[in-house]
């Protein structure tokens, strides 16, 4: 059964290698908010849209101090093929193992056209510089991601 992260919970640590083999980890982020999404597979039209939409507003979210990381169990060699050719400048993680997936509930069921499988779960987790997640989405807008954060941050006043 995966983990059901919510609102209010502390976000679980996590620790990962990005497309440079560099670790990434959430006390990297201590002190700024975190825009965490999980993405099936990179160079598919929908992550391609929810990545190409948080990088096309990446200097809005440096302005508003939050970062941005990515999510996926797609390898390095295929992140970092990803990012050049859609100029993406945050980081993604290779969770080839899925534990980081695991940690945030990210990797479970799906169902696609009555196939049952594993596989990623597309989810958003907003998280604040104390840690905290302060809003999850399930199934974001991929094209319109930015403006959906953006949108629920402004309801809590937490922009």
């Amino acid at each position: 059964m995966p983990v059901t992260l919510q609102e209010g919970d502390k976000a679980p640590n996590f620790k990962g290698l990005d497309q440079n083999d560099n670790t990434v980890q959430l006390a990297d982020f201590k002190g700024k908010s975190l825009i965490l999404y999980f993405y099936p597979k990179d160079n598919t039209p929908g992550c391609t849209k929810e990545a190409c939409n948080l990088r096309d507003n990446y200097d809005y979210w440096l302005k508003k101090d939050y970062a941005v990381v990515g999510v996926s169990p797609d390898n390095a060699a295929s992140h970092q093929k990803f990012i050049e050719k859609y100029d993406l400048p945050f980081p993604l993680i290779a969770d080839t193992d899925q534990s980081v997936m695991e940690a945030y509930g990210t990797w479970g069921e799906k169902n696609m056209y009555g196939n049952i499988k594993m596989g990623v779960l597309r989810t958003t987790f907003v998280i604040d510089a104390d840690g905290v997640i302060t809003k999850v989405f399930k199934r974001p807008k991929n094209d319109a991601h930015t403006e959906q954060i953006t949108q629920a941050l402004e309801k809590l006043g937490k922009l």
